[in-house]
C-alpha cells in the first residue's frame, strides 16, 4: 500500500463491498453522470495512473475504464497478453509487486478468479475485477444503476435501493459469471433472482458463495422464470474460453432464448437487460433487444459512470 493511503480496498467481487457502500457508489455515479452529461470537468483523479490488464479481449471494458479514467484527469496504460503473461513469464505475486509500485490502481481481465486473488494479494493499490470465468462485478454494478435510473430511486434526493427490495430478476442462460454475481447482489440488496438454465449449465451458490439460498429459486421452464419478473436478463450462450463447446451449447440452450412471449409474462413495465455483445436469434430475439423494454444501450453507457464512480472510491475514499 503506497504510503498516505489506508484501509485499502480492492473490488474482486460485488461482496466485497456493503449496500450502504453500494449506495454511496451509485449516488457518486449520478453525480459523476451528470456532470458528463453537462460537460462540467471533473478530474479528481488527475496524477492517478490506471494499469488495465487484459488475458481477455474486451471492447465495453476497455473503453469504459480508459475512458472514464482520462476524464477523471487520471492516465492509463494498457497491457495485453503479449506484454503481460501473467503467471507465464514470471509469477503472478512478482507482477503485482512490481506493477503496483508505478501505478496507482490496476484492472484485471482474465479467465480464473485465482489469478485476480493472488495478483491483489501482492499489490500495493487496489485492485478491480474487470472480468474472470466467476465473476462480472462492474458490470452488474452497471445494471443495477441502470435499473434505479428507470425504475427505481435515482434523483437529487438520493439514492434508495429499498427500491429494489422484494423484486425479481429473471436470468435465462447459462449459470455463469454474470448468473454468480447477480446472485450475491440479491442476497446483499434484497431482491430475488428466478434462474432458468439448461441441464448441466446450473448456477454454483456454493462458488458464488451464497449463504441465503432464499435469495434465489430454481426454474426448469424460462417462461415460468419470466413470469412476474421486474427485470429479464441474459448472456451469450457461449463465453469467452469455452469456444469448443459453441456447438453442443446452441443445442443445449436452443429454448432458452428470450422472445416476446417470455418478456410478456414478466410485469407490464419489465426492462430488457444484455451486458453484450448479443446474438440476436440466439439468446435473445431482435425484437426484444431492439424493443422499447430493452435499456442495453444505456446499460453499456452507464459501465463507465458506475466504474468512475469505483475507482473514485477506493483511490480517494469518501467524498464529501
Amino acid at each position: 500500500m503506497k504510503p498516505g493511503m489506508s484501509l485499502m480496498k480492492h473490488y474482486l467481487q460485488f461482496k466485497d463491498l456493503r449496500a450502504e457502500e453500494y449506495a454511496y457508489l451509485f449516488e457518486r455515479a449520478r453525480l459523476i453522470k451528470t456532470r458528463f452529461k453537462n460537460y462540467e470537468k471533473y478530474q479528481p483523479l488527475a496524477d492517478r495512473t490506471l494499469a488495465m490488464i487484459f488475458e481477455k479481449a474486451s471492447t465495453r471494458t476497455r473503453v469504459s475504464f480508459e475512458a472514464g479514467m482520462y476524464q477523471m484527469g487520471g492516465s492509463v496504460v494498457h497491457l495485453t497478453t503479449g506484454d503481460s503473461q501473467l503467471g507465464r513469464s514470471e509469477p503472478i505475486e512478482d507482477s503485482a509487486r512490481v506493477i503496483s509500485r508505478m501505478v496507482d490502481i490496476v484492472m484485471i481481465r482474465t479467465y480464473e478468479q485465482e489469478k485476480l486473488r493472488l495478483f491483489a494479494a501482492h499489490s500495493r493499490v487496489p485492485v478491480i475485477n474487470g472480468l474472470t470465468n466467476e465473476f462480472h462485478p462492474c458490470q452488474i454494478m452497471a445494471d443495477l444503476f441502470t435499473w434505479l435510473e428507470h425504475r427505481g430511486s435515482l434523483g437529487p434526493e438520493g439514492i434508495d435501493l429499498s427500491a429494489l427490495q422484494g423484486k425479481v430478476v429473471a436470468w435465462v442462460g447459462d449459470g455463469n459469471n454474470m448468473a454468480n454475481t447477480w446472485l450475491q447482489a440479491a442476497e446483499i440488496l434484497g431482491f430475488k433472482v428466478h434462474v432458468s438454465t439448461p441441464g448441466g449449465y446450473e448456477v454454483d451458490p456454493v462458488l458464488a458463495g451464497i449463504e441465503d439460498r432464499s435469495c434465489y429459486q430454481v426454474f426448469a421452464d424460462p417462461l415460468e422464470a419470466c413470469r412476474g419478473a421486474h427485470l429479464v436478463t441474459t448472456d451469450v450462450w457461449t463465453s469467452m474460453g469455452f469456444e469448443a463447446e459453441n456447438e453442443a451449447r446452441k443445442a443445449a440452450f436452443a429454448d432458452w432464448c428470450v422472445d416476446a412471449e417470455m418478456m410478456a409474462a414478466a410485469q407490464p413495465d419489465a426492462l430488457f437487460m444484455h451486458c453484450l455483445p448479443a446474438h440476436r436469434g440466439e439468446e435473445v430475439a431482435a425484437e426484444v433487444i431492439d424493443g422499447p423494454q430493452s435499456v442495453v444501450w444505456d446499460e453499456a453507457e452507464n459501465r463507465m459512470h458506475v466504474q468512475k464512480a469505483l475507482m473514485e472510491f477506493l483511490l480517494l475514499g469518501r467524498i464529501g
